[in-house]
Formats: C-alpha cells, sequence, structure tokens
C-alpha cells in the first residue's frame, strides 16, 4: 500500500490553566501535526511538541523540516516498509528528536491501520492499565493542596509536584500533601533540573519518612556524577529526564553505579516510538524501571507513548497528562481514563478520530 499524500501542519493550542516549573512559565502549546495518506485514503496522524531548552529543537522548526523535499520523497514509497523510512529520517535529521517523532508517530498510526491492528498489539502488549500522574507547577502551599484536592475529586491517585525553586517551601507543600492525602495518593516529585546537590540532600532528608515514589531530574543535565555521592537506596528512586535523550545516553548512564534507578522516555526527547524501544531494552537488562513522561502535547503523541509504554515490560510509571489541559486538540479517541487509569483500545493504529467540533 503506496504513501500518496504528506501534509504538515502547525497549531497553537491554549492551556486551561498556565502552570509555572523551574525555569519558565506556559500559557499555551504550539503542537506540529503530520498526517501521512496512503492509497486506500487510511490516514496516519503524528504530533511533536519538542522543548528546545531541552533538545534544541523548536516546533516552527519542526515544521519545516516536515516541509522539505526530503519527507515528500516518501511518495509513492509503500507502508509496509515503515520502520526503513523511520531509519531514513532518523538518518536524514540526526538530533532532531521533535521531527523524528511526528514521522515515526505518524507512520506506525497509518501502518497499524493498514495492518488492521494496534500498535501495542503490533509488538505485544507487555504491561496492564497503569495509573497516570496529574502534575501540580510551581505554587504557593494553598494553591497546591486546591489543585490537590481537584485531582482528588477527579478520580485521580497520583501526584507529580513540580519543584526546584525554593526548597523548604517545596518540603513544606509535599509535607502538607502527604499529611492531608496520606493512603489516598501517591506522591512523585520533578525538581527540573532546579537543585543544587546540597538542596537535593536537605530535601531527600526531610521527606525520607513520606515515601516519595520518585525523584524527577533533581540536578542539571551534566551533573550526575555528583549523584554518585547518594546511598543507592535514595539514587533508586532517583528519574534521568533531562539527562537522557536517546540510546546513547542510555547506555552511559546505565553503567555501574547508575545515578539514576529510573528512565524518563518521552518521545519528544527521543525521537519516537522506535527510539523508545531501543532505550527501554537498554533499561531492561540494566535493571532499570521505565517512566513515560510529556510535555504539553496532543492526544495524537500522548497515545503513542501509551502504546509503545504498555508493550515495554520494564514500564513501571506513567506521567502522561499532557493532552488534560489543552483547550482543544485535533483528535479524540486514542485512550480512555478511568479513576486515573490509563486505558487503550484495540482499534487499529493508534485509535484516533479527528475532532469533529
Amino acid at each position: 500500500m503506496k504513501i500518496t499524500a504528506i501534509r504538515p501542519f502547525l497549531k497553537q493550542l491554549a492551556l486551561t490553566t498556565p502552570y509555572t516549573i523551574a525555569y519558565e512559565t506556559c500559557t499555551d502549546a504550539t503542537l506540529v501535526f503530520l498526517e501521512i495518506e496512503l492509497q486506500n485514503g487510511m490516514i496516519g496522524l503524528g504530533s511533536a511538541s519538542p522543548s528546545e531548552e531541552v533538545v534544541g529543537e523548536n516546533p516552527h522548526q519542526t515544521l519545516l523540516h516536515l516541509q522539505s523535499d526530503f519527507l515528500q520523497q516518501f511518495v509513492g514509497r509503500d507502508i509496509r516498509h515503515f520502520q526503513q523510512l523511520i531509519f531514513e529520517t532518523c538518518q536524514h535529521f540526526p538530533n532532531l528528536p521533535g521531527t523524528q517523532a511526528a514521522v515515526d508517530i505518524a507512520l506506525h498510526d497509518a501502518f497499524g491501520q493498514f495492518l488492521g491492528v494496534s500498535v501495542a498489539d503490533f509488538y505485544g502488549r507487555k504491561m496492564p492499565d497503569l495509573p497516570t500522574s496529574v502534575t501540580i507547577g510551581i505554587m504557593n502551599v494553598a494553591e497546591t493542596l486546591e489543585s490537590a484536592r481537584n485531582y482528588h475529586a477527579l478520580g485521580f491517585r497520583a501526584l507529580k509536584v513540580k519543584t526546584g525553586l525554593q526548597v523548604e517551601e517545596d518540603i513544606e507543600r509535599v509535607l502538607r500533601l502527604h499529611e492531608l492525602y496520606k493512603g489516598k495518593m501517591t506522591l512523585r516529585v520533578d525538581a527540573n533540573q532546579g537543585y543544587h546537590l546540597q538542596d537535593l540532600r536537605r530535601f531527600i532528608a526531610t521527606t525520607a519518612h513520606i515515601g516519595l515514589e520518585l525523584i524527577e531530574q533533581p540536578l542539571p543535565a551534566g551533573k550526575e556524577q555528583e549523584l554518585l555521592i547518594l546511598e543507592k537506596s535514595q539514587r533508586s528512586i532517583l528519574v534521568a529526564d533531562e539527562s537522557l535523550h536517546g540510546p546513547e545516553a542510555a547506555l552511559t548512564l546505565c553503567q555501574a553505579p547508575s545515578p539514576f534507578g529510573i528512565f524518563n522516555i518521552k518521545l519528544m526527547k527521543c525521537g519516537g516510538i522506535m527510539s523508545a524501544f531501543e532505550i527501554a531494552n537498554i533499561a531492561r537488562n540494566a535493571g532499570i524501571s521505565l517512566f513515560w513522561g510529556c510535555n504539553d502535547e496532543s492526544i495524537v503523541s500522548i497515545t503513542a507513548a501509551l502504546h509503545a509504554a504498555y508493550a515495554c515490560p520494564n514500564t513501571r510509571y506513567l506521567d502522561l497528562d499532557g493532552s488534560f489541559d489543552l483547550v482543544e486538540d485535533l483528535v479524540e479517541g486514542g485512550f480512555m481514563v478511568k479513576d486515573g487509569m490509563m486505558q487503550i483500545s484495540s482499534e487499529p493504529g493508534l485509535g484516533l478520530r479527528r475532532n469533529s467540533r
């Protein structure tokens, strides 16, 4: 079945509520979409939302790459060779994970539709439904507790709290959440590279008794070796995020003693499903668990990450809430959330439907 058209475009989507992390305040999301149409009229959808601060590529640059003559030469190629097309894309656009991810996701969706199976079923589903955390940005204690109350009322049972500006206030926020929701909600923390080692040690020592599930990227990328001063049990709950882009970084971070016990895989960092599987296999052989994360993203790429996550046996954590706060989206379907649990269907490809609104 041949590819007959390739159509990229950009959409800027507002967020329902602006939020703050350690290095910026976000009010909207600029997303790139890619349609790959087949001879039979089926359309595979891809999407990208790369963070320039992390990967050095922004959505506007991604759009230019997707409009290139190189990508248009995929017209006339056979969708059954989708993995070869992904390989060629990565060779032509090295170190541009947003571009790679949009193509990778759209080709997976188109191929799954052509074959009549979901992406997760094509690779073999390994994991049951898992809960996703929902994210509370950096805000004062009262606002943090109010946000947690709202999420708890909606049925979510895992919170990820953004930290990294003021360690003492971070400690107070986390301790108050534990006091109110002990046994009711799991707590995770994401410092977004905001701590110095002294801050991190203070944070860990003061919150050790509350059983935080994980602490994401506490120190700036490049400072990983400083983490080795911590006990192995402390490092076991640390998550590599900005330190981990592709498979090469995964190999380095797996060398014993590892500074991290968990890897955060984001399709927007690594370049899509195929690259994510490379990282996942490296981590599995090193005994490292997987935490699947996201940026502010469309249902398209969130669903792709979810299918990939459920196809990996070392997946333990999901933080795939990136589409929840969009005022609108291009698609619907893909997944359902019930009591905080993320469920995918067995519909072909990614199971997406163009939004009729």
